[in-house]
């Protein structure tokens, strides 16, 4: 069993992580094209492009981390090496140059490139530490469920404060508002990275990983159904997600017309996230995760579905629908998360090899190519929509926000419930694979 305190410690590095994931999924996209001015179609472009780098950079690390062997650890080491990085691109990312309107497209695709290869150098690392903690699959839903649990505060510390810091800040000037709020939240992660790498401690080695090339670990991944599986769910649930939040402050300022309230909306609906990870444990106790699952995706996508039918005058209405969306939607987080420990575990037990990181920075590749699709389709969406940014949109402007942000989520949920059908490792044969893990690593030795 693991400590409260160390399940608490690795929360904190979520912490950390969130406070520029959150930051780059609700504002990034408002910052560019109402504060930086940068057209919305080139920002939706411009997402999917950079996060395709991801594709060579993710398993990269992957197979980087698989190789590492530190006094620290394999992956704790990363931690502090990569925290003052990641802070200063987070910083460059929200600093507005005054360049043309190209010059600033050049400007945001590198320094936007930089910040996310800044995270994948922390990120991949962080969330593989998880998957070597315990192999307990129970502690493994716990674990993550006080990591989301943490990520989630540090979103909700996000959306509280980032618009009140930038107009204080700031002083009325938007572009040093952000800047300056971006450099207090970065100097906060590194402190909890900090404090994640101190209180965290690896339980779990690769023996059998050797210096297997590239090309050999992805043949590796190809051949794992349940890691194809979990990698496709992976993409359209994070889709759903970074679409649907991407908007919320469109959606809020133009569709329910009440830009005063953007803050609470979207901390509420932080609010709920944070309450849905935290009852994840608690349902995995009682119903099989990949069934929750299942379930929670069908939940989330009626709820989501139901806010096109909610009037623009009904601002109530559409917040509690929002963080019910939340609630349901993050529930099944920590499950998705527990799911890439036990593809590992899967993985070991097949084929004699336990490739932790690259198992991790593969599903994360489409948890970002998921992101980066969200992102994009906004984008597109506003400028098919002919979105004009800081005035009062057309009726039709109108509509294609309220269609984007409630009924293509949903229909991602909906897709990923089916998706999920096919996965196989339930609870009782994720502790039939560990048994015999046991069993052999017992002969072995």
């Amino acid at each position: 069993m693991l400590t409260r305190r160390e399940k608490v410690a690795y929360g904190l590095g979520d912490t950390a992580s969130n406070i520029i994931f959150q930051t780059v999924m609700l504002f990034l996209a408002f910052f560019y094209t109402d504060v930086f001015g940068i057209p919305a179609a080139a920002v939706g472009t411009m997402f999917l492009l950079v996060r395709l780098l991801d594709a060579v950079t993710d398993p990269l690390m992957g197979l980087i981390t698989d190789r590492t062997r530190s006094r620290h650890g394999q992956f704790r080491p990363y931690l502090l090496w990569m925290a003052l990085p990641f802070a200063f691109f987070s910083v460059l990312a929200f600093t507005t140059p005054d360049f043309s309107t190209n010059g600033k497209i050049v400007y945001a695709y590198a320094t936007y490139g930089l910040l996310m290869l800044a995270y994948t150098a922390i990120n991949i690392p962080y969330s593989a530490l998880g998957g070597v903690l315990t192999a307990d699959p129970l502690e493994r839903v716990s674990v993550q469920s006080y990591r989301f649990v943490f990520g989630m505060l540090g979103g909700l510390l996000v959306t509280t404060t980032t618009l009140p810091l930038v107009e204080w800040l700031g002083a009325g000037d938007n572009v040093s508002g952000y800047q300056l709020t971006i450099a207090v939240l970065s100097a906060l992660g590194v402190v909890l990275f900090i404090l994640c790498f101190a209180g965290t401690k690896e339980r779990l080695t690769a023996r059998h990983t050797g210096n297997m090339k590239l090309t050999e670990g992805l043949a590796l991944l190809w051949h794992n159904p349940q890691w194809r599986r979990l990698s496709l769910a992976a993409l359209l649930v994070l889709t759903g997600i970074a679409l649907k939040n991407t908007l919320a402050i469109y959606y809020v300022k133009y569709y329910l017309l009440r830009e005063d309230m953007v803050t609470m909306f979207v901390s509420i609906g932080m609010v709920g996230n944070i309450l849905g990870c935290a009852s994840a444990q608690w349902i995995t106790r009682y119903i099989d995760k990949v069934t929750a699952y299942i379930s929670i995706q069908v939940v989330s996508a009626i709820i989501c579905a139901a806010a096109f039918w909610v009037p623009a005058e009904q601002f109530v209405l559409a917040t509690a629908l929002y963080f019910f969306w939340g609630f349901f939607l993050q529930m099944g987080t920590p499950m998705l998360w527990a799911k890439m420990a036990d593809v590992v575990d899967y993985g070991f037990w097949k084929f004699g090899v336990r490739a932790t990181g690259m198992v991790y920075s593969s599903v994360i590749f489409f948890i970002k190519l998921g992101l980066a699709l969200g992102g994009a389709i906004a984008g597109w969406w506003l400028a098919f929509y002919n979105y004009v940014p800081d005035q009062l949109q057309p009726v039709a402007t109108q509509q294609g926000i309220l269609i984007a942000f409630a009924l293509l989520p949903a229909l991602a949920s909906l897709l990923v419930a089916y998706v999920m059908r096919g996965y196989t490792l339930t609870q009782p044969k994720v502790q039939e694979i560990n048994r015999v893990l046991d069993l052999n690593a017992g002969e072995q030795n």
